[in-house]
């Protein structure tokens, strides 16, 4: 089960990097100008989504549902940090797939924020991750 536990954190560090890493490539391509840097930002939104993001998101997941399980659920069923925990994941993923939808806007070249809003939007996977670590680790309920 320490194998399945390391491999969910590398897999978890792989999908942040690419939450991290993903709405700053959208400040710069939402202040390039010229088709070349375009196309360019264009081709490594999608290929950091599809290729790290995704399948590091995908992992994860699965990874944690199966410690879930091995874990005998009703152990954890009435531990609040776990739910937490839970709950924040799924913002988590619900923001992996809005930063999907920003990658399809960005595609269609169809954006309709600033590179201001994409800084602002870098910082929230950071609160989530401290968030997420700390219930992890510290358990505080």
């Amino acid at each position: 089960m320490l194998w399945i536990k390391a491999f969910h954190v590398i897999f978890m560090v792989t999908w942040f990097a690419g939450l991290f890493y993903l709405p700053r490539l959208f400040v710069y391509h939402a202040m390039s100008t010229d088709k070349i840097s375009i196309e360019r930002f264009k081709i490594m939104e999608r290929k950091l989504y599809y290729g790290i993001m995704a399948p590091g998101a995908i992992l994860t997941i699965l990874l944690g549902l199966w410690m879930l399980h091995a874990y005998a659920w009703a152990a954890y069923k009435s531990a609040l940090w776990l739910h937490l925990k839970l709950g924040l994941v799924l913002i988590l993923i619900a923001f992996h797939l809005y930063c999907g939808y920003c990658r399809r806007q960005f595609q269609r070249d169809q954006n309709k924020h600033s590179h201001v809003f994409y800084r602002w939007l870098n910082e929230f996977p950071v609160v989530l991750l401290i968030a997420i670590v700390v219930l992890a680790i510290v358990r505080p309920f």
